[in-house]
């Protein structure tokens, strides 16, 4: 047995739920290196390039998979939603390394958490999904989080710091699409359209900024792209473990590994008013993850009732 068969035997030992929330651990783990990888590569380069970069060595991480399952890993059947989550996703990604390079990372990731907010509301107007009183409640509180990190009339607001939340709302707008994605699709081919269509887009923007980097950046940019593959791997990975409302609250973990990371690498502290908006965002989040796990079992409930109740009445 290899390592890694041994090391995967040795994780399904361990309850499903536990196995999804080390997973969303590792995950946030490496979303908070990523983050700061991109700081240091962004003293030299524009954000536009990172992305590219991102994106063309993710893509590249990606290559054994393909090599290995042949061209029918690209076997589609909704091209166009992964060119729109590519759109989508370029969009979200320009805004967030921009904030990552130009903000405080523990404020920047802080004001992202905001993505599951945003994704209530593209899950109503999208995806026509039923929100009802509570989870409205808990995402407009989870919103007035945001007013406390930012502090208006208080704080000079500057466009910079919309930055990350309009990150987020077109992150949430690609979850959405993901969602639709993978009734048909599967994990590694959602990974791998998402790489390859954001490589193509971004290199033209990458090339209106472009210099060479420096080798020390060379690592940086690497790294961007083999850690982002690893966090979405293993972010989806923890979806299928366990449900989203049990592991949901397990990647705010983000924010302390970002604040470590920021204070030794950068000397940030994040002030008291980012942890405590970061506290009512995340707990709002929270409240709507597992508001929406109580309503799918009730729906799973009233979908068995039915049925039963149609079987009993055939002759």
């Amino acid at each position: 047995m290899t390592s890694d068969s041994g090391m995967a035997a040795r994780l399904d030992r361990i309850p499903a739920p536990i196995q999804g929330a080390l997973y969303m651990i590792f995950a946030s783990a490496c979303f908070a290196v990523m983050n700061a990888l991109i700081r240091l590569a962004a003293v030299e380069l524009e954000p536009l390039q990172i992305a590219f970069l991102r994106n063309f060595f993710a893509l590249s991480f990606m290559m054994p998979w393909l090599l290995r399952v042949g061209l029918k890993g690209l076997a589609t059947e909704r091209l166009n939603f992964h060119i729109w989550r590519g759109v989508i996703g370029f969009v979200a990604m320009v805004c967030w390394f921009t904030s990552v390079a130009r903000l405080p990372l523990s404020e920047a990731v802080a004001l992202n958490f905001t993505v599951p907010l945003f994704a209530t509301v593209a899950a109503a107007v999208f995806l026509k999904e039923i929100v009802r009183a509570r989870r409205w409640s808990a995402t407009a509180a989870g919103f007035l989080g945001v007013l406390v990190i930012l502090r208006p009339g208080f704080t000079e607001f500057t466009p910079l710091m919309a930055l990350p939340i309009i990150a987020a709302a077109f992150m949430a707008c690609s979850i959405t699409l993901v969602k639709r994605l993978s009734d048909t699709e599967g994990v590694a081919a959602i990974v791998l359209y998402q790489n390859l269509v954001l490589t193509i887009i971004s290199i033209v923007p990458a090339l209106l900024v472009w210099r060479w980097p420096s080798g020390s950046v060379w690592i940086y940019v690497v790294g961007v792209g083999f850690v982002a593959t690893l966090a979405h791997l293993s972010l989806t990975r923890a979806y299928t473990k366990a449900d989203a409302s049990a592991i949901i609250p397990f990647d705010y973990a983000r924010l302390p590994f970002v604040a470590l990371l920021a204070y030794f690498l950068f000397g940030e502290t994040a002030d008291v008013w980012t942890w405590a908006g970061a506290g009512v965002i995340a707990a709002s989040s929270v409240y709507i993850a597992r508001r929406e796990a109580v309503v799918a079992r009730e729906d799973r409930r009233r979908a068995s009732r039915a049925a039963g109740e149609s079987a009993k009445a055939r002759p």
